[in-house]
């Protein structure tokens, strides 16, 4: 693993991350920034979120996207976690070292508004805009995204390969 700056103090947490995708084959991006770091720019990034003390990757991708876009699932919906990454990014006065699952999401039908109500504050601040992105027009896009292989590794992803992504200094 690539050594990490000693800019900020370190947060280490496993993560959980979603693919959601509709019945249209659209997934669910939020539009992002670091308001810490307006240097970034702006992004878009799968949902997701740590994983609590206790919990399981599928608890906490049920508990996530419910509090980050007000969708409910059952466990069932919830697929393996078939993408495994690390990753280093700078947020809010710290540096996060998230060890990543990432996992799919089939919805029955297609997607819906998001409802932020669950959100945390500085998610409110962060995530700006939501879309539902095709497919194609992920892995065409030229756009900045978290994870930054997600145009790159989406289709793999979907058609089931086990992924073992390389460590992401991301900012």
């Amino acid at each position: 693993m690539t050594t990490l700056p000693k800019d900020l103090p370190i947060v280490e947490r496993d993560v959980v991350r979603l693919v959601v995708r509709d019945s249209e084959d659209r997934i669910l991006l939020f539009h992002t920034r670091e308001l810490s770091a307006p240097e970034l720019g702006v992004w878009w990034e799968l949902p997701g979120g740590g994983i609590d003390e206790g919990e399981t990757y599928l608890d906490a991708a049920v508990r996530e996207l419910h509090e980050e876009t007000g969708i409910i699932v059952p466990p069932e919906q919830v697929g393996s976690p078939t993408w495994r990454r690390t990753a280093a990014f700078r947020h809010r006065d710290s540096r996060h070292l998230q060890h990543e699952v990432v996992c799919e999401v089939r919805l029955e039908g297609p997607g819906p508004d998001v409802d932020e109500a669950g959100r945390f504050e500085y998610e409110k601040e962060d995530y700006f805009d939501f879309r539902w992105w095709p497919i194609a027009e992920v892995v065409a896009s030229k756009e900045a995204f978290y994870p930054r292989n997600v145009p790159g590794l989406l289709t793999r992803f979907l058609a089931g390969e086990e992924i073992d992504e390389p460590f992401e200094l991301w900012s």
